[in-house]
């Protein structure tokens, strides 16, 4: 269940082929779909947690197509109506969707099993290191267990 403001799950299609399945990601006429800027993938450890990290101006769309991991992400935002919220979701081929996480929600990621894990994220802009902040993982206090 998605309890933060603004923050988007959407099922993805895909298609059955005896060659090979046919993963759907994003389409332009999406609704999270706000601009593109760039595409890119990151393994995840399995049991190794990545994050604490905030966009400012970055929207997120992340992808599990390979694996599962598990997504926390946390409203800090003075005057949303989610303010203090968590929301915690697993994706992965089983539970295969998109997840639109906008700019100033922090997000932090967990990979699952004994195999490889992966995502891709579709940002709507380029990466630019100014316009992000990170924290230590005690700093917002999460039980990973």
């Amino acid at each position: 269940m998605v309890n933060i403001e603004g923050v988007l799950l959407t099922p993805l299609k895909m298609i059955d082929n005896p060659k090979g399945n046919i993963m759907h990601a994003l389409k332009k006429s999406d609704q999270s779909f706000i601009g593109f800027g760039e595409a890119y993938f990151s393994e995840v450890n399995p049991g190794v947690v990545k994050g604490w990290k905030k966009h400012l101006k970055m929207t997120l769309n992340v992808i599990v197509p390979v694996g599962d991991i598990q997504f926390v992400l946390y409203d800090d935002r003075t005057g949303s109506n989610t303010y203090g919220n968590f929301c915690n979701i697993i994706l992965g081929i089983n539970n295969y969707q998109r997840l639109t996480v906008p700019p100033g929600i922090w997000m932090a990621f967990k990979g699952f099993g004994n195999t490889f894990n992966m995502l891709l994220n579709i940002a709507s802009i380029e990466h630019d290191p100014n316009e992000s902040v990170s924290c230590d993982l005690e700093q917002i206090v999460y039980n990973w267990n």
